[in-house]
């Protein structure tokens, strides 16, 4: 098989850098790779697979070093994971496997974290928790939604986190409405919603927290009940979701409470999604997802109501499903917020 993933050449190899490929046959595991990594590839890889580095084109080495592994009837790819360009090289060298396309095969493996991979996924969790209680005595209404995201992202940085998994999402008053709004110039008002999504990074591994707050004064009544019902879905749903349920099941367990209360339509994306080395992974708590939840899964647990042109409130926490029930990760704070 083919891997050209970035995160599956890491789970499968413990290869960091951004360029290599990498066969997986009966016997064997070739990691290619180019100038840049050869220390880096050597020392990371090197118990676990064949390394080879070449200083001009990794495809051609790649493609040299396939032969020595065998006859190949047929070779597997990452059809998520591999440019039609990439796909062309394979043809114009002449080669005559059969070309198989494979789906989650190594997604499905990650899926289910070891106690290392979760204890990465804890100490991320931490530092972003660490990092928003740093970052909030510093918060003053006034500052752009841009300043308050750089505030936050030096403090992950400064507490250890290799990287931001994502880019931090700052969104205030109306703005709280969009789901994956986009940090802005927009500055922050007295009295408005003040949404942080952001994360962390530890060994490879992120955590992903989201927290709703209200800047500058006390929440209205409104904002209040709102915020509550929100915070009840989520606490539900991180106290009861197991693993062995369906993703749908999970979903469920947040959607039903905030569908009871007519905001059903407001909540239009998934309860959450698996994390590991990619912010994004299996398993997902959608309502469309049949399939049962591993054991070890690491996953968020984010409701939302989203109300256009008003704003809107998310909850996010990271969770283990261990095989004796739900272990939280981050530190679940769900009261609610106001900087006062």
């Amino acid at each position: 098989m083919l891997v050209t993933s970035r995160a599956n050449i890491r789970y499968l190899t413990g290869f960091s850098g951004s360029a290599a490929l990498v066969a997986v046959t009966h016997g064997d595991v070739l990691l290619v790779t180019d100038f840049r990594y050869d220390e880096q590839a050597r020392a990371e890889a090197g118990a676990v697979a064949r390394v080879e580095v070449e200083s001009t084109s990794v495809w051609d080495r790649f493609f040299k070093e396939l032969a020595t592994l065998g006859p190949l009837a047929a070779l597997g790819y990452e059809a998520h994971a591999l440019t039609v360009q990439d796909a062309e090289r394979f043809t114009q060298a002449g080669q005559a496997w059969r070309w198989t396309a494979t789906k989650d095969l190594v997604e499905r493996l990650r899926a289910a974290k070891g106690p290392g991979e979760v204890a990465a996924i804890r100490s991320a969790a931490e530092l972003a928790g660490a990092a928003l209680r740093d970052t909030l005595p510093q918060v003053r209404v006034g500052m752009t939604e841009l300043e308050v995201a750089g505030v936050l992202e030096g403090a992950l940085r400064r507490l250890g986190s290799e990287g931001h998994p994502f880019s931090t999402i700052v969104a205030s008053g109306p703005r709280t409405a969009l789901p994956h709004a986009r940090s802005s110039r927009r500055t922050v008002a007295k009295g408005e919603w003040l949404l942080l999504d952001f994360g962390a990074q530890v060994d490879g591994y992120c955590a992903d927290v989201t927290r709703t707050l209200v800047a500058g004064a006390r929440a209205t009544e409104r904002q209040r009940a709102l915020y509550e019902l929100v915070a009840e879905a989520q606490r539900r749903a991180r106290e009861c979701v197991r693993a062995g349920m369906t993703g749908r099941d999970a979903d469920a367990l947040a959607r039903d409470p905030i569908a009871a209360r007519g905001f059903g339509e407001a909540f239009g994306h998934s309860l959450g999604h698996g994390l590991g080395l990619e912010v994004h992974e299996a398993p997902r708590l959608s309502k469309t997802n049949a399939d049962p939840l591993p054991v070890g899964a690491v996953v968020t647990i984010e409701p939302g109501v989203y109300l256009a042109g008003q704003g809107g409130v998310r909850i996010e926490d990271d969770v283990h499903l261990s095989a004796t029930g739900p272990v939280l990760l981050s530190d679940g704070r769900t009261e609610l917020l106001e900087l006062v």
